[in-house]
Order: C-alpha cells, then sequence, then structure tokens
C-alpha cells in the first residue's frame, strides 16, 4: 500500500537475508519486531532475490520463511497510508507494482518456492504464502485476511489465489469476516500442505528443498507452469501446452538420464539440467 516506509538503522540485506546451501535458496524475512511486515525496500529485494534464483542454474529450490513470532504480516502501513493528496490511479498503480509483482514473482519463478510458515501471515503475507508451490505450516502459525478489518479491498492477488485454492465460497468467508485461521484448518481447506511441531518446521522445510534440489529441476519448472495456468485455460489449451512443455522438456539432460535408469532399472541421478 502507498506510504510504506523505510525502516532507518537497518540494511535492507540484514531485514531479508539468504543463503545458498545443496542448491537451495533460504530466503529469510528478518524483522521480527514488525512481524516481518513488509516496506518497499524489502519487497523490492525479495523479488530480486526470487529473480536471481529463478536464473542461477546453482540453485534449485527456493525456502521462504521468517524469523519471531511472524511469517509476515503483510504491508507495512506505518507512515500513514491514507494521509496526504492523492491523484486518482496512485493506488492502483502502486498495488500493480508493489503487492501484485511480489506474489507474481513468486508464482513466475522456475524452481519450486516452500513456504515454510513459523508464525502469523497476514494480510499480503498470507497471500505471500498461498503463491508458493508447497506451504508447510508450524502448529502455532495463522492465517488472516486482515484486510476487512481494516476496511480494505484483498490485494496482493488474494481475489485470484484463494478461490482457486478453496473454492468461491470458502475465499469469500475467509475474506468477508477476516478471522483468523489456525494452521491446522488450513490444512484443512487446502491452504497448507502440513502441519508440523514448531521445532521441526526448519527441519522439514529443509528435508523437502533437498528432495526438490535434488529432482529434475526443468521437468519441475515446466509442470508448475502447466499447473498454474491449468485453471485459467480451456482443456484443448491446456493439453496443448502439456504437449508442448513435454516436448522441451523431451531435450534436457535430465529427461534422458530418467529414461536411461529406466531401462538400466536404476536410480536416476538428475543434474537439474
Amino acid at each position: 500500500m502507498p506510504g510504506s516506509p523505510r525502516v532507518p538503522g537497518n540494511s535492507v540485506d540484514s531485514l531479508v537475508q539468504h543463503a545458498t546451501d545443496n542448491q537451495v535458496c533460504r530466503i529469510t524475512l528478518n524483522r521480527p519486531e514488525a512481524l516481518n511486515a513488509l516496506t518497499p525496500d524489502q519487497r523490492e529485494r525479495l523479488i530480486r532475490l526470487l529473480a536471481d534464483a529463478s536464473a542461477d542454474p546453482a540453485v534449485r529450490a527456493v525456502v521462504l520463511t521468517g524469523t519471531g513470532r511472524g511469517f509476515c504480516a503483510g504491508a507495512d502501513l506505518r507512515g500513514g497510508s491514507a494521509a496526504g493528496a492523492r491523484v486518482p490511479g496512485d493506488v492502483a498503480r502502486t498495488i500493480r507494482l508493489g503487492a501484485q509483482r511480489l506474489v507474481a514473482s513468486v508464482l513466475d519463478c522456475e524452481k519450486p518456492v516452500i513456504a515454510a510458515v513459523n508464525g502469523t501471515a497476514a494480510g499480503l503475507g498470507a497471500h505471500l504464502a498461498f503463491a508458493c508451490d508447497l506451504v508447510l505450516a508450524a502448529e502455532s502459525a495463522k492465517f488472516i485476511e486482515v484486510f476487512v478489518r481494516r476496511g480494505l479491498v484483498p490485494d496482493g492477488g488474494g481475489a485470484y489465489l484463494l478461490p482457486r485454492l478453496v473454492g468461491p465460497q470458502r475465499a469469500k468467508e475467509l475474506m468477508f469476516f477476516g478471522d483468523a485461521l489456525s494452521a491446522v484448518d488450513a490444512q484443512r481447506l487446502g491452504l497448507v500442505n502440513r502441519v508440523v511441531p514448531d521445532g521441526e518446521l526448519g527441519k522439514t522445510a529443509r528435508e523437502w528443498a533437498e528432495r526438490l534440489a535434488a529432482g529434475p529441476t526443468r521437468a519441475l519448472a515446466l509442470t508448475k507452469q502447466l499447473v498454474n495456468a491449468s485453471l485459467d485455460t480451456d482443456r484443448a489449451t491446456a493439453f496443448a501446452a502439456e504437449a508442448a512443455a513435454q516436448e522441451i522438456n523431451m531435450t534436457t539432460e535430465d529427461a534422458r538420464e530418467g529414461v536411461a535408469s529406466f531401462v538400466r532399472r536404476g536410480s536416476p541421478e538428475f543434474r537439474g539440467r
């Protein structure tokens, strides 16, 4: 939202940390005192890191998580987002270039992205998690469609993502009331893949990410594209896209290795190319 502040005294690198190990890029939101609410600088760094991970052959999976009690409390609205004169179109432009770009950067990342939701995911923070390919949640995590509590319309792709994940009626219930949803209830609705004890979240996320990083990276990227596009296309278009994706994928070294390993009755060794 407009008017989100910079955070004095902290570098954006320290507020959005990243490290790559075993071909897994781990991105950590590190502003626990604000439940990892995102400033514009943090948002832009997150978008850049996801783009870099997408393009880097040394990265084959991404984990997105937070520190403290919050995964991400959404956009940082301090500084008076409703204050001051605005030109018509300012808000829509800010949403397009801000929250929507962030969610799109997750959806468009060519590597599988795991959300390891360690605490509260509210507003844009919830949508950031739901845009990820897989969602792990600590038992203490909760998800809140907080917009209605502030008299706002959901943004950051919420009205696009939620109906596709839980159906329109459930999506409206979550968005109309803005009640906190526990991790267990989020799993029951299909918003979360697995709920784990708080102390096991990091370990489980690492195990899942390393399994993905050992997989056929290009096949996973194409699969992600097919699934993400499937609900927006008719059957003929989806079938054509599937055939074209398989045609492209069969040119990869990993596809050749997968077929060869089947013939030799051994385990494939995928190299991500």
